[in-house]
């Protein structure tokens, strides 16, 4: 099942499901008589190009996504914070990486981890007595994230008693249940993307646990002014509807599991 969601759910993304409107129509229209089907298809798949492909569309799909948890402030910033004298773990949900020998350990990390790294870093650093699960397995690499995430703490000066690693998870699923397993009913800080909290919350709460949200690297950002490349398409944009559209579909697959 896991493999198979591995490989079905790429198909699905805008960028995927533009490319098979536009392959099918240039098919129909080289090699049959569907002419005007192709034309179709491939007219489709270049307005949902367009429309992906700009920040005010794919904004839209992202940003409440991104906006349902705060960011979890923790200086003189704030304007509302919590109480984390009772919080005794950080748990940080890997987001990738590559293991290279021939790459400094920041650099086997994808941005997502690094940036989910460093948040949790620095939430730990303000909560003396706290601990950081670094959670992520091994997927496609033979080594598991967590080490390599752990590796990467340890420049970053966080002592080694101070880690916990779950070295399992394969997926937001399997971290939720291993997870659950090492915290118990203790307190807890989650830290994830943000545009990927909202199923990580749920997935924990349907678990019984109420993990508090700390969300990063956020890709939605508020514009003070205007700019001339905000006129024109770009990947960036592309990616953020790729974002989106995931973190959709893992919602949607986990609400017919009954997961969340």
């Amino acid at each position: 099942m896991f493999l198979l969601k591995k490989i079905v759910a790429p198909l699905f993304s805008p960028l995927s499901v533009v490319i098979g409107l536009m392959g099918i129509g240039i098919f129909l229209i080289w090699f049959t008589k569907k002419q005007k089907t192709g034309k179709i298809l491939i007219t489709i798949g270049t307005i949902l190009l367009f429309f992906f492909s700009y920040d005010a569309i794919s904004d839209l799909l992202l940003k409440p996504l991104e906006q349902r948890f705060p960011p979890l402030m923790m200086d003189s910033r704030s304007v509302a914070t919590i109480d984390t004298s009772s919080v005794k773990w950080i748990v940080l949900l890997g987001g990738g990486h590559a293991n290279d020998k021939n790459l400094p350990v920041t650099s086997e990390l994808s941005e997502e981890s690094l940036v989910r790294l460093t948040e949790s870093i620095r939430i730990y650093k303000r909560i003396p007595g706290s601990k950081i699960i670094l959670s992520g397995g091994a997927v496609f690499d033979r080594y598991p994230e967590a080490e390599t995430l752990s590796r990467a703490a340890q420049i970053m000066n966080v002592p080694v008693n101070d880690i916990v690693l779950d070295n399992d998870s394969r997926d937001t699923e399997e971290q939720a249940v291993r997870i659950s397993s090492m915290v118990g009913k203790d307190r807890f800080i989650l830290v994830t993307s943000a545009c990927h909290m909202p199923r990580a919350v749920a997935l924990f709460n349907k678990l019984g646990l109420q993990p508090v949200p700390a969300p990063t690297n956020h890709m939605v950002l508020k514009k003070k002014y205007i700019r001339p490349d905000d006129f024109y398409p770009s990947s960036v944009a592309l990616r953020k509807a790729e974002k989106a559209v995931h973190e959709y579909l893992g919602l949607v697959w986990s609400k017919i599991r009954n997961k969340v």
